[in-house]
């Protein structure tokens, strides 16, 4: 367990010092497993295993079937910004919401919960929104903390709404059912949604010029944005209703594991951006190109965790922690609320992915020995890790937001968030306390594949 803590410490200290998350957890979990199998780090004993262990990972993860789910994922999310679906969205939202105070604001956050379901990433949602709705608010008075701070907020909610790329890399990590994972995370995105409306809210009944009243639209207008919006919605049905069931009748028989799901999603989004005019030979073959480097990022930051992860389990540290837990008579809800602490503390200076690859090989068999459910346990995690996209000083999808509106201050922004990151502690402690909220829908509908 000692080794384990170090080895932990280690990591924490040479990624706060800038080192890359990939090089931490492979460089100390490669040494700290040549210590633990030759009882010394440089011995010829311990690094042959190793070498050897490091060889069997990167094998086995470019060779696993089930990684193929994220880059076509990816590719899906990109080719639907290809498409221009987030102004769709966006139109949508704003026609219904756009005439109350704040209305622009909380269309904002409407408009990205409904592209994270099409799209699964939370900094894309941020920088895509952004460019969208941030010059509306702007034409209609809004204050920069309030614009900044709905798109920045409401972008978070592309790592729990599905498909979320943070999911699959829970459920691959756990061997957790990837089709209940995305389940589970519609009831808490949609509350989510929901307690960002109210923080719009509370902002403006605080400063009402913050976020004045936009035109109202007429109901022939809302129409034809509905109508805008057929392409998103036909393809989160195919995809989502593809992997829970719903084609699963005569003639049709049609059901979809995640991989065959993303491979849908995928194809569906190429077919909608290429109709609507947004591809061409350059665009696309720029698509495949980022879709390429960012899956080989995570591919790489997966290697690392998995090497890391084998040192942890060797050194024997989920099992010292049971034992410790075990031995004191800890009761269950201390231990959660502990590592909710934890990863509060940690969220302020780790970005998300970082977070979650570092501490669930060390929690996750905690947790499950003490009986607590692995999907709601994977729930609760994206949620303390959509907090740290927003909290400061490292919030990721704040300094997203800055990189693409230069003109206001990353202070501003933080400042604008405060509520929004309230909002979502009140949303944490709702699913905590009532797990029902998590697993009532993957325990009544049925999910193909894992």
């Amino acid at each position: 367990m000692t080794a384990a803590l170090i080895g932990f410490a280690v990591v924490l200290f040479l990624v706060f010092f800038r080192m890359p998350i990939v090089f931490a957890m492979g460089l100390v979990g490669t040494l700290g497993f040549a210590y633990e199998r030759g009882g010394a780090f440089f011995s010829e004993r311990g690094l042959n295993a190793a070498m050897s262990m490091v060889g069997r990972q990167i094998t086995d993860t470019a060779q696993d079937y089930g990684l193929s789910v994220i880059p076509l994922f990816i590719l899906m999310g990109l080719f639907v910004n290809r498409g221009g679906l987030s102004r769709e969205l966006y139109a949508l939202s704003n026609a219904f919401l756009g005439h109350f105070k704040g209305g622009l604001a909380m269309a904002t956050v409407a408009a990205c919960g409904g592209f994270s379901a099409i799209c699964g990433s939370s900094l894309a949602t941020a920088a895509t929104m952004s460019k969208v709705a941030m010059p509306e608010m702007r034409r209609y008075g809004y204050s920069d903390s309030l614009s900044t701070a709905s798109i920045a907020a409401g972008g978070t909610l592309g790592i729990l709404i599905p498909p979320s790329v943070i999911l699959i890399i829970f459920g691959l990590l756990t061997e957790t059912s990837i089709g209940k994972l995305f389940m589970a995370g519609i009831i808490p995105g949609i509350l989510g949604i929901l307690f960002y409306l109210f923080a719009v809210r509370w902002t403006v009944f605080r400063t009402p010029e913050a976020g004045p009243a936009g035109a109202r639209t007429n109901w022939s207008d809302r129409l034809t944005a509905i109508r805008g919006v057929w392409a998103v919605l036909l393809l989160f049905i195919l995809v989502i209703g593809g992997l829970y069931g719903i084609f699963d009748f005569e003639p049709l028989n049609l059901t979809f594991s995640p991989t065959e799901a993303a491979g849908m999603g995928a194809a569906g989004a190429f077919l909608i951006a290429l109709s609507r005019g947004g591809l061409t030979l350059a665009t696309t073959f720029e698509t495949l190109k980022e879709t390429a480097f960012t899956s080989a990022a995570l591919f790489a930051v997966l290697i690392g965790a998995r090497i890391f992860s084998n040192f942890v389990n060797l050194a024997g540290l989920p099992d010292a922690l049971i034992d410790m837990v075990t031995a004191y008579d800890v009761p269950p809800s201390v231990v959660i609320l502990m590592i909710l602490a934890i990863y509060i503390a940690l969220g302020c200076v780790f970005e998300s992915l970082s977070m979650l690859l570092l501490t669930v090989p060390i929690f996750f068999p905690l947790v499950t020995s003490l009986g607590f459910d692995p999907i709601w346990f994977g729930i609760v995690v994206v949620v303390v890790t959509e907090i740290s996209l927003i909290t400061p000083p490292v919030g990721l999808n704040v300094f997203i937001l800055k990189s693409v509106v230069g003109d206001v201050s990353t202070a501003t922004i933080f400042r604008g968030v405060t509520p929004f990151w309230i909002a979502d502690i009140f949303r944490l402690a709702l699913i905590v306390l009532v797990p029902w909220l998590v697993l009532v829908l993957p325990q009544t509908m049925g999910v193909i594949g894992h």
